[in-house]
């Protein structure tokens, strides 16, 4: 039998001063058994960053042909494309050409100077995507507050993010890479 997916309960209240995005979300997120808690805590990032009305987790790790966070018109278009970690070029160049937007939040310390080395060159083709990098000490301390009630804050201004819940606080400043 294969092990289930792990069930957090998160309230996040949400103050983006530089979009002037006020808001609170109760979500419930089932962490695939793969899937390590400082991911968890990136998708939890990205949906703060991109927060809106319609923006949503997708089935996730599940699905091959989806992003894991999408937000889409009322036509069913794909608006903008949420991908995490250190992809390749095959798949982000399909996630271009399906939606308007795409953004990749990379993570994973000293590997993503390599990886993006490797693959800077191939990406500025793509005039709609976007490419973020997490620094690996914010995201061990966003690691560090997981826990299966969360309630978290999340206060940005002037690009700079400031995280804090019940088990201690997080600065993380996203670079832009592309």
């Amino acid at each position: 039998m294969a092990p289930k997916a792990t069930v957090y309960k998160v309230n996040l209240q949400i103050a983006d001063m530089d979009r002037g995005y006020y808001q609170d979300h109760a979500l419930t997120l089932a962490q695939h058994p793969s899937e390590t808690d400082a991911r968890m805590m990136v998708r939890l990032l990205a949906f703060v960053l991109n927060a809106s009305d319609t923006i949503a987790f997708s089935k996730g790790l599940c699905v091959d042909d989806e992003p894991e966070l999408w937000q889409k018109s009322l036509a069913d278009e794909i608006e903008l494309w949420v991908e995490f970690g250190q992809s390749d070029e095959k798949w982000l160049r399909k996630a271009c050409g399906r939606a308007k937007q795409v953004k990749l939040y990379a993570y994973g310390g000293r590997a993503v100077p390599i990886w993006w080395q490797q693959n800077q060159q191939a990406f500025e083709r793509y005039q709609n995507l976007q490419v973020w990098n997490i620094a690996e000490q914010a995201v061990q301390e966003m690691a560090e507050l997981v826990s299966r009630n969360m309630t978290l804050q999340y206060n940005i201004s002037d690009g700079e993010v400031w995280l804090s819940g019940d088990l201690g606080s997080v600065q993380i400043v996203p670079e832009q890479l592309k």
